[in-house]
């Protein structure tokens, strides 16, 4: 069994108000470290057997159509993942 995993977040030049919630809340717990959060969406398509080339078509399409609003998201990554035994 094989996973397909899709990764959709903001497009940059968006605010991501719930980054910044969380970007106050490590601020707060004295975590200077880092200056931006971004949050964005994981999914997980499960697949019997091998992923193949019309699979990932597949997910492709459905992250762009279905998965992500264009015209606030981009789809940052599509790919494979061994699911665990």
């Amino acid at each position: 069994m094989a996973t397909i995993v899709i990764e959709v977040m903001p497009k940059k030049e968006l605010l991501d108000p719930a980054g910044k919630a969380v970007l106050g809340a490590l601020h707060r717990q004295e975590v200077q470290d880092f200056h931006e959060v971004r949050i964005g969406k994981r999914f997980e398509l499960h697949v019997e057997g091998e992923v193949t080339e019309a699979h990932l078509a597949t997910a492709r399409t459905l992250a762009e159509d279905l998965l992500s609003n264009g015209v606030i998201e981009d789809v940052v990554s599509i790919r494979t993942e061994d699911s665990p035994a």
